[in-house]
């Protein structure tokens, strides 16, 4: 099967769920810059979804890039983290709405977790489409930043009762990692091409 659709599809939803997330933003009442101290939660909760939105969106990008096909199985792994990544908006608005309270960061770090997990589930499906000689294959490998990221979601989730600000450092520390876009496809690529 050919990919655009799949592509497509989920730069749709992406887009959606970013919107979606910034119509939780409310304009606050009054003129002066302390009527915006309230919304600092909400406001700092959106920015690192935000941020887990568009590093998910860079890395399909080029994790399908590298692919040249698709499977049945690969269009329900892609549902499966768009399921979890759907999530984002909700997860989001509660964490900011309660000033990043443990239950609510609890949470965001399951989603986080789950979509993770769901993410590396569509790699490894692409990789069965693709063989285990693709150019996928080569560039993904064991995929330790992956594997660290979901083991660091999972400490951080009883973190969350315990010490709450450790919890949600690691949160950023993990989007930090992922920030700059995962370069093992495009120096794979080029070799693949010439």
């Amino acid at each position: 099967m050919h990919k655009a659709r799949l592509e497509a599809f989920s730069d749709g939803v992406l887009a959606i769920l970013i919107t979606i997330m910034v119509l939780d933003l409310h304009i606050p009442r009054g003129e002066q810059l302390s009527a915006l101290l309230p919304l600092l939660p909400v406001f700092l909760s959106y920015v690192l979804s935000f941020v887990y939105l568009g590093i998910y969106w860079n890395n399909h990008h080029h994790m399908l890039h590298a692919a040249r096909r698709v499977s049945g199985g690969v269009l329900w792994a892609n549902l499966h983290l768009l399921f979890w990544l759907s999530l984002f908006p909700f997860v989001t608005g509660w964490m900011g709405e309660n000033c990043f309270a443990s239950v609510p960061t609890a949470l965001y770090g399951s989603v986080l977790m789950m979509a993770g997990i769901a993410y590396w589930i569509l790699a490894r499906a692409l990789i069965a489409a693709e063989g285990k000689q693709s150019i996928l294959a080569q560039a993904i490998g064991a995929d330790r930043k992956g594997v660290i990221s979901v083991v660091l979601y999972a400490a951080a989730l009883p973190l969350a009762f315990v010490h709450l600000l450790l919890a949600q450092a690691i949160f950023v520390g993990v989007a930090l990692i992922w920030l700059v876009p995962d370069r093992r496809i495009e120096r794979i690529l080029p070799r693949e091409t010439d």
